[in-house]
């Protein structure tokens, strides 16, 4: 049994999210949670460490307000497009007739042993799989005869100042980083189901200033990366196209489904008082045009009602190239797209209005809006999509904890997803 109160903290481009929770026994609270405007982060990488600790610190200081409590340490989130990632394997032979736990540190130590730059740091070491005389697929080796184990491992990696500059901030607020976690990969373990990791499932957290991918095959994670395109883009393009202000463009972005409702009412209204047939409407997707001032939106009046078409056509174009620089990404690290069955999205430029039937098409594949269920059935203010990222984290430090009771003296420890803590100690 664990208990104890675990805090997470997702540094993101548009807010810092802090959930602290209570963990007794196999019950969770929430204790506090706060999200506060980010400020000195850009494209989930520190440019100003003084407005960045400030905004780290409001966060913080509000949900412990909330909480009634003083955080020593937290679980913080990463994702920049300085993320990469790289499968390896580890080969040793077992030295008794069952495999033991010295045999699975062993199999660990060689399976990280890689070259990687000064300028490279690694995040995170997940377990694939083990495979014992040939025979793949295995979750938990322990206890199993054979001869020969090998250990099919999954290492992120982010650019070595991308992480000292977090650590640093976080650190100024008077907080010790227990471990960073690769956003994505958070998302991941509270969103996507066993059979979408089976048959093979691209997830997309599509943020504020990067969109994280994971690509999971076969019931293992096989890609990780990032890239520096997300929500941000689409608003940018907007304020462009519609020569609107950036806030107005963010708003028209978030609200557009509002608009559109809106527009199909007046039409709607149009043709009965002008006793049109439904069969001969005069009313058409090409011909709706949204009001900007339905949602508070002020310009000149000749520049009031827009077409429906052409701000679809601003935030199709934007998302395609999104989706076309993820499969890129994918392609280019070796993994063919097709071999997913599905794409799930999140983050919160995930509630796009039709983004999933745009990745659906795009990706020829089933799509879906991934929800969280962690912790939104215990706090409201932390469910839906943006705050799948802040759900995954506390899930991984309340699996830690409970963790905690297995470390050997070897400091060693597996979480049930196959994180192996230990190995991030050893090559750092």
């Amino acid at each position: 049994m664990s208990k104890g109160i675990v805090t997470g903290i997702d540094i993101g481009s548009s807010k810092i999210t802090t959930l602290i929770v209570n963990v007794e026994d196999e019950n969770t609270s929430v204790l506090g949670v706060s999200s506060y405007k980010s400020n000195g982060i850009k494209n989930g990488v520190i440019v100003n460490i003084n407005d960045a600790v400030k905004s780290i610190s409001e966060s913080l200081s509000a949900a412990e307000r909330m909480a009634g409590v003083e955080v020593k340490s937290a679980y913080i989130s990463l994702g920049c497009r300085q993320i990469s990632s790289t499968n390896n394997k580890g080969v040793v032979a077992i030295s008794n007739d069952e495999i033991s736990q010295e045999d699975i540190n062993r199999v660990c130590e060689s399976s990280v042993a890689i070259s990687v730059p000064q300028s490279v740091k690694i995040l995170q070491t997940i377990s694939r799989e083990y495979v014992v005389d040939s025979q793949g697929g295995i979750k938990n080796p322990i206890g199993m005869a054979g001869i020969r184990l090998e250990m099919d491992t999954h290492i992120i990696s982010v650019g070595s100042m991308v992480m000292h500059n977090l650590h640093k901030c976080v650190a100024q607020v008077g907080l010790e980083v227990v471990d960073s976690i690769f956003s994505g990969w958070a998302d991941a373990e509270v969103i996507l189901n066993s059979t979408e990791r089976e048959l093979g499932v691209i997830l997309l957290d599509i943020g504020y200033g990067v969109t994280d991918i994971v690509m999971y095959l076969d019931d293992a994670i096989a890609f990780s990366g990032s890239i520096a395109l997300a929500g941000l883009s689409i608003t940018n393009d907007l304020a462009i196209g519609l020569k609107i202000s950036v806030e107005d463009a963010e708003k028209l972005k978030c609200y557009y489904p509002i608009l559109i409702k809106k527009a199909q009412q007046r039409a709607e209204s149009e043709n009965k008082s002008k006793k049109v047939s439904a069969n001969k409407s005069i009313f058409t997707k090409e011909d709706l045009y949204l009001r900007l001032s339905d949602i508070g939106i002020e310009t000149e009046s000749n520049l009031d009602e827009i077409r429906k078409s052409m701000i679809d056509e601003i935030i199709e174009a934007r998302i395609y190239e999104i989706f076309d620089n993820v499969k890129k990404l994918i392609v280019e690290a070796g993994f063919d797209i097709k071999l997913s069955t599905s794409v799930v999205l999140t983050g919160g430029s995930s509630k796009l209005y039709a983004i999933s039937k745009m990745a659906q098409k795009y990706f020829s594949t089933s799509s879906r809006v991934g929800y969280p269920t962690n912790f939104s059935s215990l706090n409201d203010e932390i469910s839906g999509p943006t705050y799948s990222t802040i759900q995954g984290i506390v899930n991984y430090g309340i699996q830690s904890l409970s963790q905690e009771k297995y470390k050997s003296k070897k400091n060693f420890s597996i979480n049930p997803n196959g994180l192996i803590e230990w190995i991030k100690n050893f090559v750092s």
